[in-house]
């Protein structure tokens, strides 16, 4: 009886951890992240990790949250966004064994490429993707480091829509979720830790 009682509650509790599917709720990655002000520039709050990067148990952590969520999903490609993107899409699609593509800022992709222009906290940029690096009907993960207004992810899912892929899931370290960038993008977003603009 005591072993059921103990079952049940081992039960509630792994319930009550994984409810929310917004974020992994990996408090402890907060101790890697600093707050850095004024940057890029005056008024903007800035999220960096470089402890972290600098801690390749803590890393590895974070990247097998990442692949333990999308180990069994039927996702077929993994497209990091330029530039930091790149830090957790190469480390994710190697440890799941599956392609990882780049979507990069313009001129930087040699051949063709099919481009698309957005707004960002900061200004304007523009995206490009090679064309044909995906092929109709796949189904991939878009990943970046930060999550903020969304204006960057959206952009990387028209270039990815117009190769006919499809976009399985956003997948980001940080969300600041007081920016209200989920509520602007199409499709569902995890995020490993929501800072909440603080």
């Amino acid at each position: 009886m005591k072993f059921l009682i103990g079952l049940i509650l081992a039960i509630q509790s792994f319930t009550f951890v994984h409810a929310d599917e917004r974020c992994a709720k990996a408090e402890w990655v907060l101790d890697y992240v600093k707050t850095i002000s004024d940057f890029p520039s005056q008024g903007f709050t800035f999220k960096w990790y470089s402890p972290l990067l600098k801690d390749p148990v803590a890393f590895k952590r974070v990247i097998h949250i990442f692949a333990d969520r999308y180990r069994d999903s039927g996702i077929d490609a993994i497209v990091g966004l330029d530039s930091r993107g790149f830090i957790w899409g190469s480390a994710l699609a190697y440890e799941l064994n599956i392609p990882f593509v780049v979507v990069r800022k313009a001129g930087k992709l040699p051949g063709e490429v099919i481009s698309v222009k957005y707004d960002l906290e900061y200004g304007k940029d523009c995206f490009e993707i090679e064309k044909g690096i995906l092929s109709p009907d796949q189904k991939v993960i878009i990943i970046d480091d930060v999550v903020a207004t969304g204006g960057t992810i959206n952009a990387a899912g028209k270039l990815i829509e117009q190769l006919g892929a499809q976009v399985h899931e956003v997948a980001c370290f940080i969300e600041i979720s007081i920016l209200k960038g989920r509520e602007k993008i199409p499709y569902p977003v995890f995020s490993v830790i929501d800072t909440e603009g603080n």
